[in-house]
């Protein structure tokens, strides 16, 4: 009875997994997010083999100490409590804890760092920035911007400048690495590189408000010759990206993907982290504050 049990829960198990699309995160393309897969794989693991053994157990006591027919005045004889039951009912545990910790905090240093493998190379250094809803991709060395979509080229080290013009948000790339904060007064830094060409998702993955669910961007990786030709191809027909254009993109709302030649850095920096970040609230906000106070009867 218990044999034919266990076979139909693998074969049930067996039948759903194979028929099932791969996770995003366990669909890794860059060497960060492989990290993190090899991490999340082999915690699994480890749950399994848990939840195995404790069915295993259970099984196993269920049948040995099952009603039986002894008379009713049966008395059990006295068994005392066994020190080596004991101790591996705590020592396991806290194995497993330290491994797990020493685990996290060794892929914590990785994924921190430049992606293995490109440490000798330049980055490619993008300023991500968000507001409501939107994110806005600046390329300092490239002189150009988008809103909503990132493209990338492949084999290159990325280094993102994260941070937003109002709550924050969460920056993330299931496919080539975990989330980070993007916050207003400071700048964030996240390593990332794609080594497969191909077309992924990304979004805020932090809750700011109720045009969160839609606060997507599309990210496509490519050869460096494709992306050279697609700075190109923007710096002849995008139109340049002005201070009063880019105070009208940072109201609340959503927008379908932009181009600009030019970045919002030039007239409105981010904050630096030397000096824990200053104000950078765009004239639009600045000027809602000026109304409010003129409001009020307050005077600068």
């Amino acid at each position: 009875m218990f044999k034919k049990l266990f076979l139909f829960f693998i074969f049930t198990i067996t039948t759903v997994l194979t028929g099932c699309k791969p996770l995003t995160i366990l669909d890794p393309k860059g060497p960060q997010a492989a990290r993190q897969a090899d991490d999340i794989m082999l915690t699994l693991w480890i749950m399994l083999l848990i939840v195995i053994t404790v069915f295993a157990i259970l099984v196993y006591m269920l049948i040995k100490y099952r009603a039986s027919k002894q008379p009713k005045d049966y008395e059990p004889p006295h068994i005392e409590g066994s020190p080596l039951v004991e101790t591996l009912c705590v020592g396991i545990p806290v194995l497993i804890i330290v491994f797990l910790s020493i685990v996290s905090v060794r892929s914590n240093y990785i994924v921190e760092a430049t992606p293995k493998g490109y440490e000798d190379q330049e980055p490619l250094v993008i300023y991500a920035s968000s507001s409501n809803w939107k994110w806005h991709f600046s390329y300092p060395e490239q002189g150009i911007e988008t809103v909503n979509y990132l493209y990338i080229p492949t084999d290159r080290a990325l280094e993102f400048k994260l941070y937003s013009h109002g709550p924050i948000t969460s920056f993330w790339i299931p496919q080539l690495g975990g989330q980070k904060y993007a916050m207003s007064d400071m700048i964030t830094t996240l390593h990332l590189a794609a080594d497969v060409p191909g077309e992924y998702s990304g979004r805020n993955a932090n809750f700011s408000g109720k045009g969160f669910a839609e606060n997507t961007f599309y990210v496509k990786a490519m050869s460096q010759a494709e992306f050279d030709q697609w700075v190109d191809d923007v710096k002849e027909t995008a139109e340049p990206l002005t201070e009063e254009k880019f105070n009208e993109l940072l109201k609340p709302g959503h927008l379908g993907q932009m181009t600009f030649t030019g970045t919002h850095l030039e007239f409105l920096p981010p904050p630096t982290a030397e000096n824990g970040g200053h104000n950078h609230q765009s004239s639009a906000n600045l000027q809602h504050e000026e109304e409010s106070d003129h409001m009020d009867g307050s005077h600068h």
